[in-house]
């Protein structure tokens, strides 16, 4: 159970998806209030912020309606964390879902299990961002890459990198052994969820990309054809 009860507001228009993970987060211990629209949530979030927000992108008609009031929620606090729970899997989508200021992206056809180990993963990068920062904080560094695994940060060549939580632990196994191979297994644990090879490899694909935002030369991420990925320092 969790020790303080943590508030988090559910965003979901279709009302039986919307009790099973409201059910699933009232298990473990968290206070859920459901929305089945932007303008509920809106007015709601008027009066007292939750401690977490999980929406859907599109709400009630409203096709780009969670991004609306994603944006809406980061004028209000810079802070909140915001997870987008859709079955929307374009890269676009995550993209601007990210730019916006989410913290994570979870297409629904990820584990309820999934859902509930990335909801506490984010309450403890929250906690680990309201402390200074400390001399005995973990952090990988190789070359232009810094990782803050307490604070759930990657940068490269001083400047962040918008990663997923998926994606962000899929960037931290393959870089704290640099030069050995990580197979889809090892991934999949790394990152805590199932995911096929199609899926891995969009995964890697996207990761790539953004990096390469940065630095158009980014090539850190090697394919072993046959065998999985690996980090490569140059």
């Amino acid at each position: 159970m969790i020790e303080q009860q943590l508030h988090i507001a559910l965003v979901e228009d279709e009302i039986n998806i919307a009790k099973n993970y409201r059910d699933a987060l009232q298990r473990i211990g968290y206070r859920v209030s459901l929305f089945h629209n932007r303008q509920d949530a809106l007015a709601a979030f008027a009066l007292a912020l939750p401690d977490m927000a999980i929406i859907d992108v599109g709400l009630q008609g409203e096709y780009e309606g969670g991004f609306d009031l994603c944006r809406t929620l980061r004028q209000l606090s810079e802070t909140l964390p915001i997870i987008f729970l859709t079955a929307r899997n374009s890269e676009l989508d995550e993209i601007s879902a990210l730019r916006l200021g989410a913290d994570d992206y979870l297409t629904k056809d990820v584990s309820i299990h999934q859902v509930l180990a990335r909801v506490a993963a984010l309450f403890r990068r929250i906690q680990a961002l309201k402390k200074p920062p400390s001399l005995d904080e973990q952090v990988i560094t190789h070359g232009s890459l810094r990782i803050n695994i307490e604070r759930i940060e990657t940068y490269w060549q001083d400047q962040p990198v918008m990663l997923t939580l998926t994606e962000f632990w899929i960037v931290h196994t393959l870089a704290k052994y640099p030069g050995q191979v990580k197979n889809r297994d090892q991934l999949m644990d790394a990152a805590h969820v199932v995911l096929d090879n199609n899926t891995i490899t969009t995964h890697i694909k996207r990761i790539r990309k953004k990096f390469s935002y940065i630095d158009a030369d980014f090539n850190a991420i090697k394919t072993a054809y046959g065998m999985g990925y690996r980090w490569v320092i140059e």
